[in-house]
C-alpha cells in the first residue's frame, strides 16, 4: 500500500459520514460498474494498428491511460487525428462499435457490485450513472450488468455543455435525481472522472481498477478502494449508517 493510500484511508470514514442522512449515489460506468477499460484497449489496439498509427506498433497501456482512460471520445479524436478532426471522429465511432461486439461477449461486473447495489437499494436511495461513453454503450453495459431497472437516470458527457473532467455531468445528475451534493457521493475510476466529482461538490471514491494509485491521488478522491469488496468502503458505509440512524440534537 502506497502512502497515499494510507494518507487517505485515515480520513475515508469522516469523509463518507458528513454526508448523513445520504440521499444518493452517482457512478461512473467504464471502469466503476465493470472493467472494461481491457476491451477498449483491444480494440483501441488492434484498430489503430490495422491504419499503420505509430509506425504500425502496438499502444502501450501507458498510452491508453494518458490519451483514452475517461476521456470524452472528441478529446480522444483530436489526441490521435489531430490534424483530420472528422477521420478521428469517424474512427472512434467504428472502434466504439467494435467494443459493443467485444462488451456483448465479455462483460462482467466487478467484484461486490451486486452487495453494494442491494446496499442502495436497501436504504432507498437515488442512483444515476453519469459517464463520458455514448449513449449507445452506456445502456448496453448497464443492460449486460442487469441494471436497467436499477438506475434512475442516465447521463451521458456529449448530451452536457461540457463532458468529464468538467463538472457538468455530475450536476446534471444531481439535478435529474433532485438530491443535494452535501447528502450524495460519486464512485469513479479515471483522473477526469474523480477531477468532475470533486469539481461538482461531492466525495469521491476512487476505484484503483486499472489506473495508477498515484495519478487517481492527484485528483483528490476521498479515498481508493481495490472493487466494492474493499473493508474500506465497508467501514466508512457502516459508520455512514451510524452517522443517518443517530438523533439529531
Amino acid at each position: 500500500m502506497t502512502a497515499s493510500s494510507e494518507n487517505c484511508n485515515s480520513s475515508s470514514q469522516s469523509s463518507l459520514t458528513k454526508l448523513a442522512p445520504l440521499e444518493a449515489v452517482l457512478f461512473d460506468i467504464d471502469g466503476t460498474l465493470c472493467d472494461s477499460d481491457p476491451l477498449h484497449y483491444l480494440a483501441f489496439s488492434e484498430m489503430l494498428q490495422q491504419i499503420g498509427f505509430n509506425g504500425g506498433a502496438p499502444i502501450t497501456e501507458e498510452f491508453f491511460i494518458e490519451i483514452v482512460a475517461g476521456k470524452h471520445n472528441d478529446d480522444i479524436a483530436r489526441s490521435l487525428f489531430p490534424d483530420d478532426l472528422p477521420r478521428g471522429l469517424k474512427f472512434v465511432d467504428d472502434k466504439e462499435a467494435m467494443f459493443r461486439r467485444l462488451a456483448a461477449d465479455q462483460l462482467k461486473p466487478l467484484n461486490g457490485l451486486d452487495k453494494v447495489r442491494k446496499w442502495i437499494e436497501a436504504r432507498g436511495l437515488k442512483r444515476a450513472a453519469v459517464t463520458n461513453a455514448p449513449r449507445a454503450n452506456a445502456e448496453l453495459m448497464i443492460s449486460l450488468l442487469g441494471l436497467s431497472d436499477f438506475f434512475d437516470a442516465v447521463i451521458i458527457g456529449s448530451e452536457c455543455e461540457h463532458a468529464k473532467p468538467h463538472p457538468d455531468p455530475y450536476l446534471k445528475g444531481l439535478e435529474a435525481l433532485k438530491a443535494s451534493r452535501d447528502h450524495s457521493f460519486v464512485f469513479e475510476d479515471s483522473f477526469s472522472g474523480i477531477k468532475a466529482g470533486v469539481a461538482a461538490g461531492m466525495p469521491v471514491v476512487g476505484l484503483a481498477t486499472r489506473n495508477p494509485e498515484n495519478l487517481l491521488m492527484e485528483a483528490k478522491p476521498a479515498f481508493l478502494i481495490k472493487d466494492y469488496d474493499d473493508p474500506k468502503l465497508w467501514a466508512a458505509l457502516e459508520e455512514l449508517d451510524k452517522a443517518s440512524s443517530a438523533p439529531s440534537v
